[in-house]
């Protein structure tokens, strides 16, 4: 599947219990991070579990564009020979990051420090996201950008000669861009620090540490302060990538929606900025449980098995827990939909900035298929209609946001009638093992 040649239709049909082991990919989060940081190291990084979808091969790419050496053997294992903190080259050509905003935003932090010029773009769907969320507290430390209006790609960033660390406060809960500026303090001399006022993913800080860096993280009145010391020597390391939370997501929703089901999910990274989906399944009436606890590379992890679970009930989504599952909205829109109860999720802005605007273009499906959603500017509500009684039918846009086109796939497994996604393409981007993993549990999902 690719996200960006031609559409692929598929449709999703009522199916049977959904049974086996899930082996999702690698998480992309942290597979992009890994790739960026060994780039800033001196020596060689080895990565294993990493995510060979879109998003992730184009930001193994921009590396390359930057000098880095990043090679992939015959069993699957990475290598990054990079190239030190601000030993960035001056790409030759444009950096195409596809659709991952969080591939374009990251890299240019981490170029936005040193003393070169790089321009971006992406595909329809990413060259209409917001950038100068990024590119205003680049400015800050001395880069330039100039890109459409709207701060839109293609853009051209001009890294800073002379570098001043900066004290940011991030204005939305967003890791992307709390990720950005450190990244880019990195090259700066002295501290820099960024203050969250509610908590996001916190992958970039601990692989930071990880790698050697000066990190510290401190909850005060004020939010949580991260403070990093710039110009530090990356040690390269070995990188065992979790599998993605939010890839899991999709065969768990689905195996809890679906009758007689029961899916193992192993590995799964369980960091506690990322896994608010499953708290809210398990408040849901869930059944999820975690087994084989430990940690891995500094990360939680464990085995996830996901049963049917006919008697869910809506929830209120606590507004705090939003930055531990943004991306999981979409799927857990579906979840609510065969709830008994209306599900409440309020605190979710961010969701209209994404891949698409992700409440309008779910709140769309889910009434086309005889669901009832109101919806705001922050906030949406879905209106659950029970196991057994949500007709579907419907066809969906995907608006080229994999995780729209997984979440109306789910969906039609456990709906009365099929449910059809014009173009379920930009799977690719995070999932690309995502028909053949289905199929094997016992999904109905074809194309055309």
């Amino acid at each position: 599947m690719s996200g960006h040649g031609t559409p692929i239709p598929m449709i999703s049909h009522p199916c049977g219990p959904l049974a086996g082991r899930a082996d999702v990919p690698g998480d992309k989060s942290i597979s992009h991070r890994a790739l960026i940081l060994g780039a800033l190291s001196v020596g060689e990084t080895v990565i294993t579990g990493l995510l060979e979808g879109d998003d992730v091969l184009d930001t193994a790419k921009a590396m390359r564009a930057f000098g880095a050496e990043v090679s992939r053997d015959e069993h699957g294992t990475w290598r990054v020979h990079g190239v030190g903190v601000g030993g960035f080259a001056e790409p030759s050509q444009v950096i195409d990051c596809g659709n991952s905003g969080t591939g374009v935003r990251l890299i240019m932090g981490a170029m936005a420090t040193s003393p070169i010029t790089a321009t971006f773009t992406g595909d329809a769907s990413l060259n209409k996201r917001p950038m100068a969320r990024v590119t205003d507290p680049l400015a800050l430390f001395g880069a330039r950008a100039v890109g459409r209006s709207g701060g839109r790609l293609p853009m051209t960033v001009v890294g800073a000669a002379d570098p001043v660390p900066v004290r940011y406060e991030v204005p939305v809960p967003s890791a992307q861009v709390k990720s950005a500026v450190l990244l880019a303090g990195l090259n700066a001399p002295g501290q820099t620090v960024v203050i969250e006022r509610e908590a996001t993913r916190d992958h970039t800080e601990r692989m930071l540490a990880g790698f050697g860096a000066t990190i510290t993280t401190e909850d005060t009145p004020e939010g949580r302060v991260i403070t990093l010391n710039g110009q530090p020597d990356l040690i390269p390391q070995g990188i065992a990538v979790p599998r993605d939370p939010s890839s899991a997501a999709f065969p768990v929703c689905a195996a809890i929606l679906t009758p007689g089901s029961d899916v193992l999910v192993p590995n799964i990274g369980l960091n506690p900025t990322r896994a608010g989906l499953f708290t809210t399944l398990r408040e849901m009436g869930a059944e999820l449980e975690y087994e084989n606890l430990r940690e891995e590379g500094g990360e939680p992890v464990a085995d996830l098995r996901a049963r049917f679970s006919p008697d869910l009930r809506g929830v209120e989504v606590p507004p705090a827990r939003a930055a531990s599952m943004i991306d999981e909205y979409p799927v857990l829109s579906v979840v609510a939909a065969f709830a008994t109860g209306q599900t409440v999720m309020r605190g979710v802005r961010e969701l209209r900035v994404k891949e698409s605007d992700r409440i309008a273009a779910m709140a769309a499906g889910l009434r086309a298929g005889g669901v009832t959603v109101e919806d705001g500017p922050d906030w949406w509500i879905v209106h659950g209609l029970g196991h057994g009684n949500v007709p579907g039918g419907q066809t969906c846009e995907s608006h080229l946001d994999h995780r729209i086109a997984m979440s109306f796939l789910v969906m039609g497994m456990a709906a009365q009638a099929p449910v059809s996604v014009d173009d379920a393409g930009p799977i690719a981007t995070s999932f690309p093992v995502f028909e053949p993993l289905m199929a094997a549990l016992g999904a109905d999902i074809r194309r055309g």
